[in-house]
């Protein structure tokens, strides 16, 4: 019971204590309360990202196949998706087949022929000026919105118009373009497993994020601990003994705690309802996905005050507070280095039998990742203190300034360490977080094989006449900003008119558009070539003089083939294949137009591939609004030097979120702490400023008092990096190697924000400088 009035009475000298208590209970809310809104926000992460997916699974068309006849409870469905400026935009052409054809989820009614229904971004984005183009690829009357149980995000780009053209494209058997027949739209199919390197990703992203809250929030639990300290020794003068003094003071950091958590609550409700206007790297959230767990959210609750008191009690004992004054005022003893090594130590322990286990050992112990690499960052918080005092004791000499930064710190550097512990475990998990994403990126960013400095465009045609042909590739031509267009069709081949055992693949194209498919020796119309060193050798060879039969019938289709004759000529030759403009080595036979049988209508499949002017941005959408137009069907698309994996470019969004969040909660937890500390130097400053120092060489002695321990943290934060990082890819079996430009990015970020936030305390510490502040009530 004792102990509960302790803490009580604590309490009251926070909450009761007039504008001294209320001012330092603030501040120590604010900083506490926003490190809960991002630990709020942290656990609400997950159930967000996963609410995207559920909705994305939801409106699947991918798997939903029939392959029934027309029904009263079928949709044709064809997929339109597009990209403008960069951004992708999901569409969806639609016909219903009865009155009882599906509705996508969020659309409350299927469009008629020439409406859309459109997500409520790409109103916007329609009806802005920026949009002019991507409206002329879009030439439907908007008729309705489609709700938010529909779309990914509230930035998300998407469209469902109607179409009459489906039912006859369907019906075509060899149209190449995608036209689904659907009774539903059925949840995706089951993810695979993660993979274990991924999963090792995931877990060191949520430490290295959540560590610098946890930092940023012992901290803060500590404001005004000077100021404490001296009340705490009014009360031993009145009888309280030192234990009593303790748990009084805990007391005081449980009721800033609590009040922090309320304020952190707060500060957590008041920004979802802003979170639908940020998207970071093409990822957003309904404000109403981001619902912290029940369970999560009440141990947030319940674990900040109790390591608030925690906090308390812990550094209490090292400070003697007496009747007559604070001991701590002395000169402090030296720290002692041994016990400040125990948690790096401890952690590389936990992690160095980690290494080697690769992705072929199955999941990492996440216990053990997570305890090693928390017991490494934590390193950094032991060892700052020691190390800024080990450092400034040795400092001496300079400007007035100089001096005065200097021995500030040499009499408190213990308070100077804290405040720049949050920004060093920040830079150190950064750096070793950039290390391991450097060397497994490789896996899952992969070349796509598309040649984007040969063409930048995909344009595939489908089956056209050579007229047809001539006028659409004219049509593509004339576009402005387009440079080039190379054409290749594709067609097949049999060794028998029906039912061939055996396919040849042929290209046609003229001499220049087939020089994109092999090296030529020398070229004409009407020359043939037979492709050596294709991505596949057909097994039916095609020597000159050989006949083969172009567009054999196939027995399993609906439609009959051509299956003209046709001798392959004498004057026939090899060539080389090369990788075309998408990067595939076409095999089999090389064919220009003036070589094929005459008066035969060849269905061939003809893939246009464009090259737009330099530095024209514009030119790409209007090349793809004129393929839109000549075909609503078209699967145009700009060309790629880069494939990535889904599920890794979703775990680098989530760490872009989180590092964003984390960056605004060291700028501002940092301005917090830093007004903190003028606010307990507010007399000391005013007295100086009295006696004549002249106000620049104080502005000059703060700015050195943060630069110094910033500096020496930041050094440490890149060791104790490098060191965690050479651990991690030694755990995925990687060598260690450096990319000295990221590393040195981290820390040039961490103290940029720094450099910010000291600036932003400038006027205030200008403003403690008048010599009202030795005014005393």
């Amino acid at each position: 019971m004792s102990l509960l009035r302790d803490l009580a009475f604590g309490a009251r000298f926070a909450l009761a204590g007039g504008r001294e208590g209320w001012t330092r209970t603030l501040l120590t809310a604010v900083g506490v309360g926003l490190g809960v809104a991002l630990l709020l926000g942290t656990t609400a992460l997950p159930g967000a990202l996963n609410a995207r997916t559920a909705r994305d699974d939801a409106r699947n068309d991918y798997g939903a196949s029939v392959n029934s006849g027309p029904a009263a409870d079928t949709l044709l469905i064809g997929r339109v998706d597009t990209q403008f400026q960069g951004a992708d935009v999901r569409g969806r052409l639609v016909q219903p087949e009865g009155p009882r054809a599906p509705l996508p989820p969020g659309v409350s009614a299927l469009p008629a022929p020439g409406a859309m229904a459109v997500s409520p971004a790409l109103r916007d984005l329609l009806a802005s000026s920026e949009g002019a183009l991507l409206r002329e690829r879009l030439p439907y009357t908007i008729t309705s919105t489609i709700a938010d149980k529909g779309l990914m995000g509230p930035h998300e780009l998407a469209y469902y118009a109607g179409s009459d053209l489906l039912a006859a494209r369907k019906a075509v058997v060899s149209d190449r373009a995608e036209v689904l027949r659907v009774k539903a739209f059925v949840d995706a199919a089951p993810q695979q497993k993660l993979d274990p390197v991924l999963a090792l990703l995931i877990v060191i992203i949520f430490v290295v994020l959540l560590m610098p809250v946890g930092v940023f929030i012992a901290a803060a639990v500590r404001f005004g601990g000077d100021r404490r300290d001296r009340r705490l020794a009014a009360l031993r003068l009145a009888g309280a003994d030192r234990r009593m003094t303790r748990w009084m003071a805990a007391g005081e950091a449980l009721a800033g705690a609590v009040v922090g958590v309320v304020v952190g609550a707060l500060f957590f409700v008041i920004g979802r309802q802003y979170v639908g206007d940020i998207s970071i790297a093409g990822l957003n959230v309904f404000p109403a996905d981001l619902d912290p767990s029940p369970l999560l959210a009440v141990g947030v609750a319940l674990a900040v005050p109790a390591s608030a008191v925690a906090v308390t009690l812990f550094a209490m004992r090292s400070v003697v507070v007496e009747p007559l004054g604070v001991v701590r005022t002395s000169v402090p003893r030296r720290r002692r280095m041994w016990w400040r090594l125990l948690p790096p130590l401890a952690g590389l322990g936990l992690l160095v039998p980690l290494m080697g286990h690769g992705r072929d050992r199955g999941t990492f112990n996440q216990v053990q990742v997570i305890g090693g690499t928390v017991l490494l960052l934590i390193g950094v918080t032991a060892l700052l203190p020691w190390l800024v005092e080990a450092v400034v004791r040795r400092l001496g000499g300079g400007s007035v300034g100089w001096q005065l930064a200097v021995r500030r710190l040499q009499l408190t550097s213990g308070s100077a360490a804290r405040m720049v512990n949050g920004i060093a475990v920040a830079v150190a998990g950064a750096i070793a977080l950039q290390m391991l994403f450097g060397a497994v990126e490789g896996d899952y960013v992969k070349s796509s094989g598309e040649d984007t400095s040969r063409a930048q465009l995909y344009i595939p045609l489908g089956d056209s006449t050579p007229g047809q042909l001539a006028r659409e590739v004219g049509s593509l031509k004339s576009v402005a900003g387009v440079t080039g267009a190379a054409v290749l069709g594709s067609l097949d081949a049999g060794e028998k008119a029906k039912e061939p055992q055996h396919y040849i693949p042929v290209t046609v194209g003229g001499c220049d558009d087939l020089r994109q498919a092999a090296t030529l020796p020398s070229c004409k119309d009407g020359d043939t070539f037979i492709a050596t060193g294709g991505a596949w050798a057909p097994e039916f060879a095609t020597p000159p003089g050989s006949t083969i039969y172009l567009d054999p019938a196939n027995g399993g289709s609906d439609t009959k083939g051509v299956a003209a004759r046709w001798t392959v000529p004498a004057a026939t030759r090899e060539a080389a294949s090369r990788p075309d403009p998408m990067g595939q080595r076409r095999p089999g036979l090389l064919v220009t137009p003036g070589a094929l049988p005459q008066g035969v209508s060849l269905p061939i499949h003809s893939t246009v591939f464009v090259s737009t002017a330099p530095g024209d941005n514009l030119a790409k959408e209007r090349v793809l609004n004129r393929a839109a137009k000549a075909d609503p069907l078209t699967a145009a698309r700009s060309l790629n030097d880069v494939q990535t994996s889904a599920r890794f470019a979703g775990i680098r969004k989530g760490l872009y979120i989180g590092a964003a969040a984390v960056l605004m909660l060291i700028g501002a937890s940092l301005l917090v702490s830093m007004l903190e500390q003028l606010r307990e130097r507010k007399k000391l400053l005013s007295a100086l400023v009295a006696f004549g120092t002249r106000r620049s060489t104080l502005s000059l002695s703060v700015l050195w008092q943060t630069a110094v321990p910033v500096a020496l943290g930041l050094a440490l934060a890149a060791v104790v990096g490098l060191g965690l990082g050479s651990v991690l890819l030694r755990m995925v079996g990687r060598p260690v190697s450096v990319d000295w430009v990221p590393a040195v990015s981290m820390v040039g970020i961490g103290a940029g924000v720094v450099l910010l936030v000291t600036a932003l305390s400038l006027p205030p510490l200008w403003r403690l400088m008048r010599p009202e502040g030795l005014r005393t009530e």
